[in-house]
């Protein structure tokens, strides 16, 4: 009986070590790849608008000082008040990234990711936060003039979003409410408390409701393909028409006392 043996050469030993040690580091790579990594593909498909600072941790399981901006070049910044913690669950067909910051989620938002073909889903799941509502200063115009304070109350009932190149459709709700809500633009604080709500469908919709206080707004937009189409109107009780009446300049196209407000 004849046996055969393979014959470990020097160079064959050193080669089978040198691809050994690039699995080890590509693994290494991407267990241990640094938070900032994650700071820096945000910063860029974000055009500079969210921006990731003082990181800590890793690409998976990491915390941020959160900042927007107005973009590239702006000089526009708002800063969360506290840090934000996030983490990054892998799955064979999808991410889950939870985040949570001390200031306004009393649970983790939790996000489903995945990708398919020719585009994106993405599923909120449901809970609730609150955010500062001067954290949208940070965004430029019109934000950095309007200069809003309040509170922003978010409430997710779940709501999934499905984005191709030209179409946006969506399921589940998403309810907004800005609280007690005040402007630089008006000495009336605060100027009222108001709702937005999105509605997925077959043709989904935006409506703004006045819950309450002396400005009124009110609105309704659909989403026609991937564009929003929205309608709406700003008035003032009348005994407020004075303190609102910059406001209501800036907001919309004046018709006698009302502002019109048209998007898309």
């Amino acid at each position: 009986m004849t046996r055969a043996y393979t014959i470990h050469t020097p160079a064959a030993v050193w080669a089978w070590a040198c691809a050994g040690a690039l699995v080890g580091l590509f693994i290494a790579l991407l267990v241990f790849a640094p938070a900032r990594w994650l700071a820096s593909a945000l910063d860029q498909t974000s055009n500079g608008r969210l921006r990731l600072s003082h990181t800590l941790g890793t690409v998976w399981a990491g915390s941020a000082q959160l900042t927007l901006t107005g973009g590239s070049g702006s000089r526009d910044a708002a800063r969360l008040p506290s840090r934000i913690q996030w983490q990054l669950m892998p799955g064979w067909d999808h991410v889950i990234i939870q985040v949570r910051a001390s200031c306004c989620t009393p649970q983790p938002l939790s996000l489903k990711v995945t990708p398919q073909w020719g585009g994106l889903q993405l599923a909120l799941g449901a809970g609730q936060s609150t955010w500062p509502a001067g954290m949208l200063s940070g965004l430029g115009t019109p934000w950095n003039t309007v200069k809003p304070e309040g509170v922003l109350s978010l409430a997710s009932t779940g709501l999934t979003v499905r984005l191709t190149s030209n179409q946006l459709s969506l399921d589940g709700g998403l309810k907004l409410e800005a609280l007690n809500l005040s402007s630089s633009l008006s000495t009336l604080r605060p100027m009222g408390s108001y709702g937005l709500t999105l509605t997925g469908g077959t043709t989904p919709s935006l409506q703004l409701d006045t819950l309450s206080g002396s400005l009124h707004l009110s609105g309704h937009g659909q989403w026609i393909g991937s564009r929003l189409r929205f309608e709406g109107a700003a008035s003032a009780a009348p005994e407020h028409e004075s303190e609102l009446s910059n406001l209501l300049n800036i907001i919309g196209r004046r018709d006698g006392a009302r502002s019109i407000i048209t998007l898309g």
